[in-house]
């Protein structure tokens, strides 16, 4: 490490309170990845203006605080947090400066990453793939953690109108407008990933036209619980 390093990496510890709430729920919802991905191979991240907590690298999802959760800017640029964060960091960034969303979730879970070793995008088979979008699209290879990979998923997503992507050779990522929604899209985009493979094994799926979908998309507008007009 050179004087430089350790000279910004104690700045950075020096700021425990820099995005403290998006902090908590980076350490609050890093749990959920292990019900969607092997080993520590999961990351997801929270915005907050232009910086972002993103889950550290290497380190199992419930050893770390909000303390050591590290922050970094839009360009990338360590701001806070004990530990180094994840490798994927470009990607997380790249979407952030294309779409920013609240949130992001990317995982290795196994049916989406089996569409991914396919080169399959996922078609609207189901209702819920709205959550998302029509269709979650496929986006080209490129090394993780790589520039190259975060302009493929962004051009993948952006072209489809879409708010997750399935990284070809790799795995899923899923955005949303806070952790909570993007974790809870992530489950729908990967169990539909297994009724897509499930059904395929049996026959071709029939895919959801077009104007059924706009009719999903326009009760979803309403779904769920609904302030009282009255008040």
């Amino acid at each position: 490490m050179t004087r430089e390093d350790a000279a910004a990496d104690s700045d950075a510890d020096a700021n425990p309170d820099l995005l403290r709430e998006a902090r908590e729920a980076v350490v609050e919802y890093a749990p959920a990845l292990a019900d969607l991905t092997p080993g520590r191979t999961g990351n997801l991240s929270v915005r907050d203006g232009d910086a972002v907590a993103v889950t550290p690298t290497g380190v199992p999802y419930d050893s770390f605080d909000a303390a050591d959760v590290p922050v970094v800017s839009l360009a990338g640029e360590r701001l806070a947090g004990r530990m180094a964060p994840s490798s994927e960091v470009p990607m997380h960034t790249g979407i952030y400066k294309h779409d920013r969303p609240g949130a992001i979730v990317h995982t290795h879970s196994p049916w989406a990453t089996t569409m991914a070793t396919l080169h399959r995008k996922l078609p609207p088979i189901h209702y819920m793939i709205a959550a998302v979008g029509r269709e979650v699209p496929l986006a080209d290879y490129a090394p993780y953690g790589t520039e190259e990979l975060a302009a493929n998923v962004v051009a993948a997503m952006a072209e489809t109108g879409s708010d997750a992507a399935i990284l070809a050779n790799h795995g899923l990522v899923v955005t949303g407008p806070d952790v909570e929604t993007a974790v809870e899209n992530t489950h729908h985009v990967e169990d539909i990933c297994r009724l897509y493979l499930r059904a395929s094994a049996v026959g071709e799926p029939h895919v959801l036209t077009d104007e059924q979908m706009a009719t999903v998309e326009e009760r979803f507008e309403s779904y769920g619980q609904q302030p009282d007009e009255a008040e």
